[in-house]
């Protein structure tokens, strides 16, 4: 047996897997259809500027996550973290700026260099919409609310709770920092290595250390609720007062916080405490500074993203595979009668095995194992009488079909 092995933090997502992740990722994709969010793919790696314009050299994700390189063209690339930004990127170079609002969903692989563990991978899959061009509270409620179809299609929603919190807008977040930066320079001594770099440049990151020193800090600091301006709390009364209008229950969760600048008033997760540590199953905001700050026009955008392996944990079923109809030729002058017959049949729609040698009894066996619904058994005397014999696998039961009567009679089986 060879020793090769994926790699650490990697999985591969065999027929079963499959099943789950295409599971998610489509009932993502129809609830954001139905919101007319519509499906983009951005390219699996970018320039690194891409996320270090957006991330910020301090955030964890660059500094310790990102998995960059340089090709051999000499370009510093990166495979992309996160959805967010590769969207608004192919915004700005798209000249899209005219054609606004506009809804997009997407669903694909990123990557970070993380501590492998249940729900968090190296190589992990997200869907996520964004709204751009909508400056409006009725934009966060309705991607909230998208978010909310979504798990309500998967069967999690019951099992969730919608932690909600505003930030604000650009003067409540300046007044926020200021009293923060006070309260954090009275204790520097105590802040993690980290922390005390992020006082620096970022303090509001803080708030997010998971570092346990750092966290007996945080439960003592200023709220920032406090410091909200009237736009501000109005613009977060208007979108409560959506999500109720929408019977979207929701827990206020004023230590809920986005440490990028560009992230302003509401900002949101889904989490579901059956998963443990790694609970957040979806979590979004509004950034209306963000494709301003990559040099793009300044635009509105509010979004969320949702890990595809998180949400498949949260799967009481998964679809089962499509059964095939077994064609199942009983001798040496039936094996090309079969052939053409199964081709018949697959360009109907249907799903069919051919086995590719043995007996009769061998190739039935396989059928059971595929868990095939019927087989279609062709051998010398049904060809002579221009039949096939029919078998239903569940049953038992079986008949003779005139060949050209059968297409017709397996769509009982489709």
């Amino acid at each position: 047996m060879s020793d090769l092995q994926p790699v650490r933090g990697t999985h591969d997502l065999l027929p079963e897997e499959m099943r789950r992740y295409r599971q998610v990722a489509e009932t993502a994709r129809l609830a954001a259809e139905c919101y007319g969010f519509l499906e983009v793919a951005t390219p699996i790696f970018e320039f690194a500027d891409v996320f270090k314009r957006t991330l910020g050299d301090t955030s964890d994700i660059v500094t310790k996550e990102m998995y960059t390189f340089t090709d051999r063209g000499g370009e510093t690339i990166t495979l992309r973290p996160e959805g967010t930004a590769g969207v608004a990127r192919a915004f700005i170079s798209g000249g899209l700026s005219q054609h606004l609002p506009l809804k997009f969903f997407y669903a694909g692989p990123m990557f970070r260099y993380e501590r492998p563990q249940k729900g968090r991978l190296r190589q992990f899959h997200q869907t996520g919409i964004e709204l751009l061009g909508v400056k409006e509270p009725q934009g966060d409620i309705e991607v909230i609310a998208t978010g909310v179809e979504f798990l309500r299609r998967l069967g999690a929603w019951d099992r969730c709770v919608l932690e909600l919190n505003t930030l604000g807008d650009t003067e409540s977040r300046q007044n926020y920092r200021r009293v923060l930066v006070e309260y954090f320079s009275a204790h520097r001594d105590r802040l993690s290595k980290d922390s005390q770099e992020r006082l620096e440049r970022n303090p509001l990151r803080i708030l997010d250390s998971k570092d346990e020193g750092d966290q007996r800090l945080v439960g003592d600091a200023p709220v920032y609720s406090d410091y909200l301006n009237e736009a501000s709390r109005d613009f977060f009364a208007a979108v409560r007062a959506g999500l109720d209008a929408l019977g979207i229950a929701y827990k206020l969760n004023p230590r809920l916080v986005r440490g990028l600048d560009y992230y302003c008033h509401t900002c949101f997760e889904i989490t579901c405490d059956e998963l443990g540590a790694q609970k957040t199953v979806l979590a979004g905001g509004r950034y209306d500074g963000l494709i301003g700050q990559m040099g793009g026009p300044e635009t509105a955008g509010v979004g969320w993203a949702s890990g595809i392996e998180r949400c498949g944990l949260l799967l009481k079923e998964v679809s089962a595979a499509r059964r095939p109809i077994a064609v199942v030729p009983a001798g040496e002058a039936a094996q090309l009668p079969a052939l053409q017959l199964a081709e018949r049949l697959r360009r109907l729609g249907l799903a069919v095995d051919l086995g590719y040698s043995g007996n009769m009894g061998k190739r039935l066996k396989r059928a059971n194992k595929l868990a095939a619904r019927a087989a279609v058994i062709l051998g010398e005397d049904e060809l002579a009488k221009g039949v096939a014999t029919l078998r239903d696998l569940d049953s038992g039961e079986q008949r003779e079909v005139p060949l050209d009567a059968l297409p017709g009679t397996l769509e009982i089986y489709r």
